[in-house]
């Protein structure tokens, strides 16, 4: 709604030209001259033939909601605004409870789709939210500052893949408040996180969501009264990390016995690589970075066992998208050329392991 537009009112008999709008109230000028102070949620914008303009989107490009316009008119003495009515509380709100959702417009044509960032609001309190991005260049940048009132979920801008990589991280900033009434105080926060855009075009990274219509991508700002900041770890500090954790006598990773210990003649070496088998977190970790604490483990053990001639070793590496079992084949091939490789015993390991005979 912007000063000039014709508005009818939704409660009540009426309506007019807008001549003002001051925080959430808009002033209307009715046929007999007269200017009514009206909430602007209790009006709606119509066209010349009286039909409802569709409803525009929060985002960035778009005038706040709260601000007033840039250039003011001259305006007749008017009364004062009424007060704003309560907002009705419902039961358990007082408890924060805040997610960011990232919801595609056509869920069946990822690779094209636009997605929509919306933030659910789900508590008594009124929020001030500074959504914020950073992409290459390492300069942040504000893409939504405004209030969610209560119990209210807003889009803070819609992006294409294209976008995507202006957003490898994410901030949201909050602090919430009530109107016109005692409450709890709240602390303020800013909750970062890294955005995957990989998961963008993956069906299986979408998840229903009981806030959301559609499967989305969503990340908890706020649970239960408690921000969820997540460990952001730059790719340098993880490779720096597993260095010292190779030097170090006692590494971080959970040792697996039957990985060290001298294999009788005959017998089978089964070496699991699911990563939650090599490491005890994988917090802050990409696809890419877990793949090479496995391959790691996997050059390891072909190391140790590289003259032992006939013996037989078992890579567990589940079926998932067949990425660690490629990386593994092509590298016996390229380095181990006198080793057989196979799939493994599908009665014992089902399709996700590879076996390997040294020669």
């Amino acid at each position: 709604m912007k000063v000039g537009d014709i508005v009818r009112f939704l409660n009540a008999v009426g309506g007019g030209k807008v001549t003002k709008i001051e925080g959430n109230i808009a002033y209307v000028e009715e046929p007999d001259g007269f200017e009514t102070p009206v909430m602007v949620r209790e009006c709606v914008v119509v066209d010349a033939d009286g039909g409802m303009m569709p409803k525009k989107k929060y985002g960035s490009n778009e005038p706040s909601r709260y601000e007033a316009p840039a250039v003011a008119t001259p305006q007749k003495a008017v009364a004062a605004p009424p007060v704003l009515p309560p907002v009705e509380e419902v039961e358990g709100g007082d408890v924060l409870n805040v997610v960011l959702g990232y919801e595609p417009e056509e869920p069946k044509h990822l690779n094209t789709s636009t997605f929509d960032a919306s933030l659910v609001n789900d508590s008594n309190y009124y929020l001030y939210v500074v959504y914020a991005t950073r992409g290459d260049d390492k300069q942040w940048q504000c893409r939504f500052a405004d209030i969610v009132e209560p119990n209210m979920q807003v889009i803070l801008e819609t992006l294409s893949h294209d976008d995507l990589p202006q957003r490898e991280r994410i901030v949201v900033e909050y602090v919430a408040f009530k109107r016109d009434k005692s409450f709890r105080l709240k602390n303020p926060s800013a909750v970062e996180f890294r955005l995957d855009a990989t998961k963008f075009y993956k069906v299986h990274c979408f998840h229903e969501n009981p806030y959301f219509d559609n499967p989305v991508i969503a990340y908890d700002i706020v649970k239960n009264d408690v921000p969820q900041r997540q460990l952001v770890i730059d790719s340098s500090e993880i490779e720096r990390a597993m260095k010292e954790k190779k030097q170090a006598d006692k590494p971080q990773r959970r040792p697996v016995e039957k990985h060290h210990h001298k294999p009788k003649g005959g017998e089978i070496i089964e070496v699991d690589l699911h990563i939650n088998s090599l490491l005890d977190s994988t917090a802050g970790m990409s696809n890419s970075d877990m793949l090479g604490v496995q391959m790691d483990e996997f050059r390891r053990v072909m190391k140790d066992n590289a003259m032992r001639k006939g013996q037989k070793i078992v890579f567990i590496h589940g079926k998932g998208e067949g990425v660690l079992r490629k990386a593994i084949v092509d590298e016996l091939h390229r380095k181990h050329k006198q080793c057989e490789v196979q799939d493994a015993s599908f009665r014992e390991y089902g399709f996700g392991a590879t076996l390997v005979i040294i020669h």
